[in-house]
């Protein structure tokens, strides 16, 4: 006869020395808590500078582990503090000349919308196929956190991890949305297949259909990635284009670059000024077209002679329209404006940053943060406005298109660039704020994925690095060291097809948000039920 637990617990007192003590309790109640704390911070080391991607796998099967069977309220604690462990270390950065208290404030914020999905996935984590509905309440977590509060804040979305990995095909099917539920996917798929795995050998049972959800959980997103590959390619179209992407660097780290706003434009027209010389001595090809970075001109050339004049000087030098990124006063509102540049007739067109960043360009609750510490509201004492619509320029034949820094964390912000024509992106930005922070390299892996879900090349012009050049397939072919002036030139394919995803749009996410609420109800359906059969 099989003793079970159950009856050796019925029938014999347990022995003295196997009565758990009060400290193995307290640890035992400890250890769910420290190992989702641990596994968001796995998640953490997952995203780049590192490539170490696959480590979200683990991670979410610890996390789907932690969850098996809780509560919603203990999902709730348990997922905030898996947020917390991936989110302090991922945005460190945010607080690097403003101290921790935004950071620390940002964090907490951020980390509510992973406790909601943490609860929403311990109530659906006894479902039957209970990996799809978790993945899907997570992806709807991410889908939340894009939008609110103040216009939402990205920033780690599972799929901005994934930019080495061998998921990356999928960004072409389906955008962030489906790339990041692949991969929470397969993470809660991996526990599955563990916890039938234990429950065999335990019971020498096998429970099929846990164990074909586990496998097929897994399975079905990585054969879904390699067949995406045929989506994701880098043969030009509609030709090509060759670009020079400048990295004119900043006179200091920090805030106080804004001080020197000057020396920042004379940077940028100075190594446009050095690549000219080189092209007209024959050591660099000669560029199309040429790309400066958010910032380059603080100063008004719209008003300023000045700057007009260094701006000018450095388009005729190279013979070449340059897109500048400048700071523009006009009727009454402050823009962080792209400006077209003609060599010939100066400036011919102007891109409005449209996603302007909470706190960094714009200030919301400023009478309440001011409360708080005065300080901060004397870092943005005017507010920037938002642009209306989306920015291509036309540059010697080639419709590039614009996206500004902050906006590259946006599905939206990028997908309607592409659908108003753009067959190359770039990405101005400037990240000297954030000094030698990892900041810059999450940006980047950003614009990876962005170059494969959409089929387009994307350049990377940063004021103080890195810059870079990357394929429509997510390959960064050149980039540039960090707080040095440097150049890129390269010739890119210039691209018009759509990819699903840029075809799709945002209905993945919606499908996605609406298992998640489909799963959800069936859970709260489910335990309705048991507790009126309990009453009866």
């Amino acid at each position: 006869m099989t003793v079970t637990a159950t009856s050796v617990g019925e029938s014999d007192p347990m022995p003295p020395q196997s009565v758990p003590t009060a400290r193995g309790r307290r640890l035992a109640r400890l250890f769910p808590a420290a190992a989702a704390a641990l596994s968001g911070l796995l998640l953490y080391v997952s995203f780049p500078p590192r490539t170490l991607w696959w480590l979200a796998l683990p991670a979410f099967a610890v996390f789907g582990w932690v969850l098996r069977g809780r509560s919603w309220r203990a999902g709730l604690g348990l997922g905030y503090l898996f947020g917390l462990g991936f989110l302090l270390p991922l945005l460190v950065w945010t607080g690097v000349e403003v101290g921790p208290g935004p950071w620390i404030a940002l964090v907490v914020i951020e980390a509510a919308f992973v406790a909601l999905a943490g609860a929403g996935a311990a109530a659906v984590s006894k479902l039957p196929g209970s990996p799809v509905w978790a993945a899907a309440l997570w992806i709807a977590g991410e889908a939340a956190r894009a939008r609110v509060p103040f216009s939402g804040f990205p920033w780690g979305k599972t799929a901005f991890g994934q930019a080495d990995g061998v998921f990356l095909p999928l960004a072409a099917l389906g955008g962030t949305p489906v790339l990041g539920f692949a991969v929470v996917l397969c993470g809660f798929g991996l526990h599955e297949i563990a916890r039938t795995a234990a429950r065999a050998r335990r019971t020498e049972t096998v429970r099929w259909a846990a164990a074909a959800v586990g496998v097929l959980s897994v399975a079905v997103p990585l054969v879904a990635a390699f067949a995406a590959r045929t989506l994701v390619g880098d043969k030009a179209e509609t030709g090509t284009v060759t670009v020079a992407v400048v990295q004119g660097n900043v006179p200091r780290l920090g805030l106080d670059f804004n001080a020197q706003r000057r020396a920042v434009l004379d940077h940028h027209a100075r190594e446009t000024e050095r690549l000219a010389a080189e092209v007209a001595a024959g050591t660099a090809e000669r560029p199309d077209i040429v790309l400066w970075p958010e910032n380059s001109s603080d100063i008004d050339p719209f008003t300023n002679d000045d700057a007009r004049a260094v701006i000018d000087k450095a388009a005729k030098a190279i013979g070449a329209p340059i897109s500048v990124g400048g700071v523009v006063a006009r009727d009454g509102r402050l823009l962080n404006e792209q400006i077209l540049w003609d060599p010939a007739k100066g400036p011919v067109d102007t891109y409005d940053k449209r996603q302007i960043q909470p706190f960094g360009e714009y200030l919301p609750l400023r009478s309440l943060v001011g409360a708080v510490n005065d300080d901060w509201t004397s870092m943005v004492r005017q507010d920037f406005s938002r642009g209306g619509e989306p920015g291509v320029f036309r540059m010697n034949g080639a419709e590039v298109g614009l996206v500004t820094c902050y906006e590259a964390a946006f599905d939206w912000a990028v997908r309607d660039t592409v659908t108003a024509g753009a067959q190359l992106i770039s990405v101005p930005s400037n990240n000297a704020t954030f000094g030698r922070s990892e900041m810059t390299y999450q940006q980047l892996a950003m614009s990876r994925v962005r170059a494969v879900e959409h089929g387009r090349a994307v350049t990377v012009p940063v004021t103080s690095g890195v810059s870079a050049v990357i394929m429509p397939d997510g390959r960064i072919t050149q980039r540039t060291g960090m707080f040095v002036a440097d150049s890129l030139v390269q010739e890119v394919p210039l691209r018009s097809s759509r990819t699903p995803a840029t075809r799709l749009g945002i209905l993945p996410e919606t499908v996605l948000v609406l298992v998640a609420v489909g799963g959800l109800g069936w859970a709260v359906g489910r335990g309705v039920r048991g507790r009126r059969a309990g009453d009866v």
